[in-house]
């Protein structure tokens, strides 16, 4: 049982072998060490998780989804997914028993929190496990699902293709934003038309071509941004040119420029000091 009444949660791996929540929203603290969970799995319940601290990067077998500080991660029950996260990653994490209205049911999404949402997923963190669901915390717990149905969905999402030959050019482009192979350099190596291997793309992403490599170069810089790296250095790693063209492209990506991105990020709530004092 933790100081705040929580009793503890069963490590993730456990999650499955339990046949229902205590409660149809379940909140608790979570601050997670740097380790890679490569391994597949999924919850028998829809898993809310926002970013105190540090990004949150959730791989499913359709796209990858980035979660900075002030964001989170919607991933729906029984959905196979892995998660990685740096060692200074902090997490607020709610398991819903059914899907807020409107939300999709078969898909992650990334959403903003607003201040609104924020306290009210630190005052639930604060309630018993088996709150009162017709007292006053069954109706914060209302008031905290609509505002969260309410939330901005954000494109913090790279889609990826299901053709092997097309993951295998993903893979390389994410593990080198900066490269400069071209469609037409792409299309050579595998024997096909430029024309042929963008209509392909186009199909397997929704997305053009350079429409996607835009939108991973910009993914791929929040990590070195979030770690306060230079705006011009995280800009030529990435594979721009020049400042200018990172900051047009991430304002029109993200609808911040860079330096505005985290910039409310000293006034979100601040991790557990004591990681003794979480529960998990």
């Amino acid at each position: 049982m933790s100081p705040n009444g929580h009793s503890t949660l069963p490590e993730p791996q456990a999650l499955e072998h339990l046949t229902g929540l205590p409660r149809p929203v379940y909140g608790h603290v979570q601050t997670l060490p740097n380790i890679v969970l490569g391994y597949r799995h999924a919850h028998a319940w829809g898993q809310l998780s926002y970013a105190i601290d540090g990004i949150l990067q959730v791989h499913t077998d359709h796209g990858f989804y980035l979660v900075p500080p002030q964001r989170a991660v919607w991933v729906p029950a029984q959905l196979q997914h892995r998660v990685s996260c740096p060692a200074n990653t902090c997490l607020r994490s709610l398991y819903l028993q059914h899907a807020p209205a409107d939300w999709a049911a078969a898909q992650c999404r990334v959403i903003t929190i607003s201040p609104l949402v924020r306290e009210l997923i630190r005052t639930f963190s604060e309630l018993p496990v088996h709150y009162d669901v017709h007292g006053a915390d069954g109706r914060l717990v209302q008031v905290l699902l609509d505002q969260l149905a309410l939330a901005e969905e954000q494109q913090l999402m790279l889609p990826l293709p299901q053709n092997s030959h097309l993951r295998a050019l993903c893979s390389h482009l994410q593990a080198e934003p900066d490269a400069a192979t071209s469609l037409v350099d792409w299309a050579a190596q595998a024997g096909v038309s430029e024309k042929t291997l963008s209509r392909l793309f186009q199909r397997e992403t929704g997305l053009s071509f350079r429409l996607w490599r835009q939108r991973m170069r910009l993914l791929s810089a929040l990590p070195a941004l979030e770690r306060g790296e230079r705006v011009t250095d995280v800009a030529l790693a990435c594979g721009y040119d020049s400042l200018s063209a990172f900051i047009a492209a991430f304002g029109k990506q993200f609808g911040l420029p860079p330096g505005a991105f985290f910039r409310s990020r000293s006034e979100t709530e601040q991790p557990p000091r004591n990681p003794k004092e979480t529960a998990k």
